[in-house]
């Protein structure tokens, strides 16, 4: 396993993307692209459907709308950090075009996305920013559709889900960042997140705070809803709905 570029894969899993030679296929591996899939009758990709049953039986959750948020928030916390380490430690991003980057849902960070080859990097002249946000949101863009529609989960909650992902994202990168001494790459990692959190689909999603770091996001992701779930660390909830089911630990910020 390769991790690429170098500097991003120090900060930690997340950010860390399997590359090299290899029959992606042969190892349980599909191309990402084909999990963002949906029948016409609203029924979601195997691929897709079979991670989000995944996340259900590991978080004891009977309730499919709950399991598929939280599936589209890590799976949109994984993109973010291949995107925002490079373009904040490089000024390059990586072009993880969704039919050639390759999941398998059952393994873990950084072995649960496979490029195959050497990594790409977007050449046009959109700007960091725009080159980030295109990396993303062609995964991120089509997952939503295909979560609203097979899980009936609500758009703007999942895109609050992005919006924190994002954010927690930034936290572990600038944390890195600020002990290994690169302020001019947490401060890049900063503006470009507040840049994204600015535009469509993330603007008013929630608000980003620099000193100290903090994101508060404007709705729920439904952790609270899980057996032992309680509240994250950035919901827009001050408590939970539901204080007999929201008892416990908190979930991921």
């Amino acid at each position: 396993m390769d991790d690429t570029p170098p500097a991003a894969g120090e900060v930690g899993p997340f950010f860390a993307l399997r590359t090299g030679t290899g029959d992606p296929g042969e190892e349980g591996y599909a191309r990402i692209g084909e999990g963002y899939r949906v029948t016409p009758e609203g029924v979601a990709a195997p691929l897709l459907r079979a991670r989000v049953d995944a996340v259900a039986a590991s978080l004891r959750t009977d309730e499919p709308r709950v399991a598929a948020s939280l599936t589209f928030q890590g799976l949109a916390a994984r993109l973010w950090s291949l995107a925002l380490g490079p373009a904040a430690l490089t000024g390059r991003v990586l072009d993880l075009r969704p039919d050639q980057l390759w999941w398998n849902p059952a393994r873990t960070a950084p072995d649960d996305l496979w490029w195959p080859g050497p990594p790409r990097v977007h050449g046009d002249p959109a700007g960091v920013a725009g080159q980030l946000a295109h990396t993303a949101y062609v995964h991120l863009s089509p997952l939503h559709t295909a979560t609203v529609r097979a899980y009936r989960v609500s758009g703007r909650l999942l895109w609050g889900n992005a919006a924190s992902a994002l954010a927690g994202s930034l936290r572990v990168l600038h944390d890195w960042c600020r002990a290994q001494g690169r302020e001019e790459a947490a401060d890049r990692a900063i503006a470009l997140v507040r840049a994204l959190l600015e535009t469509p689909p993330l603007r008013d999603s929630g608000t980003l705070t620099p000193s100290p770091l903090a994101f508060r996001r404007r709705t729920c992701c439904l952790y609270y809803r899980v057996p032992g779930g309680g509240l994250c660390g950035d919901c827009a909830l001050s408590r939970p709905p539901w204080p007999e089911r929201g008892a416990g630990h908190s979930g991921p910020a």
